[in-house]
């Protein structure tokens, strides 16, 4: 997991890499990242943003954000999602389906309680945000 993870959009038209480890992966049921995903839950995995770079096609790269703490990067060719940057914590959310050589292991839920997809696997389930990340730290039953 400690190499280089290359991925695209749909289209190709965007390619990026994350290098090294990611900082954390999981699963955020927020509603913000349902609505972006167009689907009942978003898998993440964050990245240092150092390790994470676009390496062909930045032009077709947009931006969007809704608040100070997401600015979602799409493909302006296909729409395709490629990632979110998170500045209030340095990290990154590479989509883990879009990098085909990457496992993604994931250990904790967050914002559970907006869920509309249950998901029993054992894994830590947060209220909201875990406290070291800024959350109430209040966990959820599986």
């Amino acid at each position: 997991m400690n190499g280089v993870n290359k991925g695209t959009c749909f289209c190709g038209a965007v390619e990026f890499e994350a290098s090294g480890a990611p900082a954390i992966q999981g699963y955020c049921h927020c509603t913000d990242c349902r609505k972006w995903m167009g689907a009942p839950v978003n898998a993440f995995s964050l990245w240092p943003r150092p390790a994470v770079r676009v390496t062909k096609g930045a032009e077709h790269v947009g931006t969007f954000n809704k608040t100070e703490h997401s600015f979602r990067k799409f493909c302006k060719s296909c729409g395709g999602s490629l990632m979110t940057d998170h500045p209030t914590m340095g990290l990154v959310d590479v989509y883990p389906s879009l990098m085909p050589s990457f496992e993604h292991v994931p250990t904790l839920h967050v914002h559970y309680a907006s869920r509309v997809l249950s998901m029993k696997d054992g894994l830590p389930k947060f209220q909201d945000l875990p406290a070291d990340a800024g959350g109430s730290g209040e966990m959820l039953p599986d």
